[in-house]
């Protein structure tokens, strides 16, 4: 069963893929520091110039060192300084090669482009991570809760759910054990409303899916997961 992942842990520690993605993008960062972004930009023509590195500092919760190195990273995959959606969707299959992670990353990529003009630059990057590694337990969970309102109405419908748990399951292919049946994913949005649902209503409230993470173990580690990982 090596490398294989229960469909219980699937759906208990849903959020953990939420904050697997900052880890992904890590990754790809080379190492060593970089003395300036500044220096860095005139060495190269790219479309978008980064804020200055002091406001991103005052306004995430990264040191300008750990600014310098994300930034390089970023640069290194997005040498224009923005990231469309296509090439999000590719870096983030690297991480999901045994299923179809197209979908998924789509969802990600919305929430990251907070401003929803069809791209995200590195100061929207800075920002999601920030929440992500770095924010608390209720600014991670608004974030969390943003992705899968996908319409962004202010509320999580069951097809909202399904659409995301079907996206889920495409992306881990055969990483799950046991294999999955057809209707597994709106069994587990089931599972999720009885859980969330608590006024019965058919719709999950911001509030509502607050305090049923926060009263979820599982959950409240899996937002722990990465806070170190810089």
């Amino acid at each position: 069963m090596d490398g294989l992942l229960s469909t219980h842990d699937l759906c208990t520690n849903i959020l953990e893929l939420t904050t697997r993605t900052p880890s992904m993008w890590l990754k790809i960062a080379p190492g060593g520091w970089i003395d300036s972004v500044e220096d860095e930009l005139e060495m190269a023509t790219v479309r978008h110039r980064p804020e200055a590195l002091e406001l991103l500092e005052a306004q995430s919760k990264f040191t300008k060192k750990e600014l310098q190195i994300l930034y390089r990273g970023f640069k290194n995959e997005c040498p224009s300084g923005v990231v469309n959606e296509d090439t999000f969707k590719e870096i983030y299959s690297q991480f999901f090669p045994q299923g179809d992670s197209t979908t998924y990353a789509h969802f990600l990529f919305n929430a990251f482009d907070t401003d929803h003009n069809g791209a995200v630059s590195f100061e929207d990057f800075i920002r999601g991570l920030s929440i992500l590694l770095r924010g608390t337990v209720q600014e991670k969970l608004n974030w969390a809760f943003n992705l899968y309102d996908i319409n962004k109405d202010g509320y999580i419908t069951k097809e909202e759910m399904l659409d995301i748990m079907k996206a889920i399951y495409d992306m881990m292919g055969k990483c799950t054990y046991p294999v999955l049946k057809e209707d597994a994913p709106r069994q587990h949005v089931e599972t999720f409303f009885q859980k969330m649902d608590k006024n019965k209503d058919g719709v999950v409230t911001i509030d509502e899916f607050i305090e049923s993470c926060q009263k979820d173990e599982n959950i409240m580690r899996s937002m722990q997961l990465f806070e170190n990982v810089i």
